[in-house]
């Protein structure tokens, strides 16, 4: 079994599969790869994703050790956030699901410049 924030499993990919229960979290764990970002930033790049619904996914993201939010005593405050050591870990597979996405369309779909994801990362 598997015991972590007060919840049993019986598969580590369960734990897996609760962290990451939405398309979100992984969509800003992927943007964080390429450095810390402030939330406007982060809105900019993730414009899909409402105000709310991002800091909800940071908030929870952050209660899981997997983004780190840091607050700047200036004013207006300043806040950014960056991958822990933990989400960082999350690079590979992250990369190789970009790759299998990649694949994915090439075989059944088709791609074009228009609206390619902005990373590092990206071919």
């Amino acid at each position: 079994m598997y015991y972590i924030n007060d919840k049993e499993y019986r598969c580590s990919v369960a734990v897996t599969l609760d962290i990451f229960n939405d398309r979100w979290k992984l969509a800003i764990i992927w943007h964080l790869l390429d450095g810390e970002k402030r939330f406007k930033e982060l809105h900019e790049i993730i414009n899909e994703i409402t105000q709310k619904t991002l800091t909800i996914k940071l908030k929870e993201l952050e209660e899981k050790n997997i983004i780190h939010r840091e607050v700047y005593a200036e004013v207006p405050p300043k806040v950014v956030y960056s991958l822990t050591s933990c989400g960082k870990n999350l690079k590979p597979v992250l990369e190789e699901m970009h790759k299998w996405g990649i694949d994915y369309v090439k075989e059944f779909g088709k791609i074009t410049s228009e609206n390619m994801c902005e990373n590092n990362f990206c071919e």
